[in-house]
Formats: C-alpha cells, structure tokens, sequence
C-alpha cells in the first residue's frame, strides 16, 4: 500500500481508505448501503489492514450513529493500528442544536463520538457541510480548544465551497487557529466538478482530497449497461435520489472508455475507475465501501499498478465535461490559460 501525506501535514495516510457507511445499516439510505454488524466489521477490517488500508472513515448521521458504534466496536484492542475519520455538522434530529458547527453542538458531537468509537481521541474530524449560520470564527476557535484538549488531532471539511474552505483557511491563519488539512469530496469519471475549483484550492492551500463515491454513486461497477434495466439487486433503485446525477450519455461513453481499458489491462472497471482518481493532483487517499469481503477484496485491487499515459488520456476525454463559467475561458482560450493554467 502506498501512502501520502494528507494535505501539507504530518499525516500519513494510505491512498485506499475505508468507509464505514455500510455499518449499522439504519434508515433508508444507510440500509440501502449495508448492514453490516460488528463481528462482520471486524472481518472486513481485518482484510483492510493485511493490506495496508488504515484509515477507517464514519460520521455520527451515518445509520444515527450505529456506524461509529460498530466502528469503535469492530478495533477494540488495536486503536494503536489504525486512523479514525469521522464527521459532524448534519442534522441528527429536529432541535435547534442538534444540527450545524456552534460551539455548543461541537463539543457535544464530539464527545459524543468517542463514546460511541470507545476511544479518547479522533485523528482526524471534518464537518460534514459548511454551517452559513455559525461564523467561522466560533467554529474554528472550538476546534482549537479540542485539538488542544487532546480530543483531536487534525481537522477537515467536506462538501464545501471553494469559498468556504478559503475564509475559513484565512481565519485560521489570522488566528493561529489549526487550517483545514483534508476535504473529503465526491469526485469520479462521472462528476469531475472537483477540478473547476476546489482542485486548484487544495493544490495552492495544502489541502489533500479524501474522495468519496469514487464510482460514481455506484454507477461504474461495471453492470450498468446502455439499454439495459438496472441490475435487480442495485443500490440505486433505493438510493439514487441522494447522490450527484449523471447524464446517462456522459455515463455510458465513460463506461465504453473503461471497457476498452479492462479488455487491454484484465483490471476490473471499479478498479480502473479508482487508479485513475489515484494519479490525479491533491488526491491523499480515494474511500471505498464494500458490504462485503468479495467487493472489499475486488476494490483493493485498484492499487499496485499504474494506467498508462495513453489510458488516462483516453479516460480524460471520455468523462470530459464543458466547464461552468468562469473556468471554460482557462480550458478554452490560450491567453487564458497562460495566465492560470488548469491544474489537470
């Protein structure tokens, strides 16, 4: 396994990364993902460290809890191996502070976490959305005090704004308060909306990506085919209404892009689909989920080789989108992009 650092920190983690989703299995979008209990977890955790994997991701919404639960369950007596992910900020009831990033609803939520992981520390914690409603500064300040309590190590974000990420990285060195070293983000050969701006942010600022949905909301596992219904057993029958739409034109060219490549490489499309996010720029470690050890095992197989140049041009141009104003002027125009080149 190889492994990175996370942003401009000290934070080494591996380029797989595992994601707890699956865990619990509570509500209808959890549910849809996995139930996987503790001794489960435990197998599949195993496996994920025989290979390298360390970093094991969670939040307290996924399955109401019942993820970091299983999570804190399944590593008793090897805390000491592993690097615990987790995230707050969404709602977890109907209460006026039981959503968001004030201080109040920080440091409840964060105890709240170790309680349910059974540890006395979170290595790394990222707020799940950006809090419009908490200024930046209250949010940052108590995360210092956390941090400085010993009750994290490091601090992230995700789903946020390239704005976002840049006022509160401002606050933080206006304040000495500790930057923001991770954004986890959707980011695939289907949604590449990453690259506009939040790439170029991560690249300047020291902000490694920790991708999730890495296949697209399930959409590159190889049997979603053109003219063909979804598979019977498919997740997106329950869940599609959550995750990033895709233009089912745009999705089909990628997926004959990567049929190509698993015809020439023996490699499997969700395994191609993952090496490709592995060479692209600020990514620290792509999250992958599996319900069980059969697609944990096949997901692990995207590491240990490299696409050549001319596959991952090939790949480029398939999931190739126009960009938004006002990005299409630096991919389009020369003068433009003398000035600002794209970071891919």
């Amino acid at each position: 396994m190889e492994y990175r650092r996370l942003g401009a920190s000290g934070l080494q983690v591996p380029a797989l990364s595992f994601g707890a989703g699956t865990f619990g299995g509570q509500g209808p979008l959890f549910g849809a993902w996995g139930q996987t209990d503790a001794r489960e977890a435990r197998r599949l955790i195993d496996i994920c460290l025989e290979a390298g994997v360390t970093l094991f991701d969670t939040a307290d919404v996924y399955s109401n809890g019942a993820s970091e639960e299983v999570l804190g369950a399944a590593i008793t007596g090897r805390r000491d191996r592993v690097i615990i992910s987790t995230k707050t900020s969404l709602p977890l009831g109907d209460g006026p502070d039981e959503a968001g990033s004030s201080r109040s609803r920080l440091i409840r939520a964060c105890e709240a976490a170790l309680r349910r992981l059974g540890t006395d520390y979170i290595d790394l914690l990222q707020l799940h959305a950006f809090d419009a409603g908490t200024p930046v500064e209250e949010v940052l300040a108590t995360l210092d005090d956390l941090v400085r309590a010993g009750k994290i190590r490091y601090v992230g974000v995700s789903n946020f704004s390239g704005w976002q990420v840049m006022k509160s990285l401002a606050a933080a060195d206006r304040h000495g308060w500790p930057r923001y070293v991770a954004h986890q983000v959707y980011y695939s050969l289907v949604g590449r909306d990453y690259e506009w701006e939040l790439m170029p942010l991560g690249l300047d600022q020291g902000v490694g990506a920790l991708v999730w949905s890495p296949l697209g909301w399930g959409r590159l596992t190889g049997k979603i085919r053109r003219g063909q219904p979804l598979p019977q057993g498919s997740r997106l029958h329950e869940t599609a209404g959550f995750g990033p739409p895709v233009d089912d034109d745009h999705l089909f060219r990628v997926v004959d892009a990567l049929d190509g490549i698993a015809n020439e490489t023996g490699k499997t499309i969700p395994q191609i689909a993952i090496n490709w996010l592995l060479q692209r720029p600020t990514v620290s470690s792509v999250i992958i989920g599996a319900r069980n050890e059969e697609q944990l095992r096949q997901n692990l197989g995207a590491v240990g080789w490299t696409l050549t140049p001319d596959q991952l041009t090939r790949l480029d141009a398939a999931s190739a989108v126009t960009a938004p104003y006002p990005y299409f002027p630096y991919r389009r125009q020369e003068g433009f992009a003398r000035l600002n080149p794209p970071a891919v």
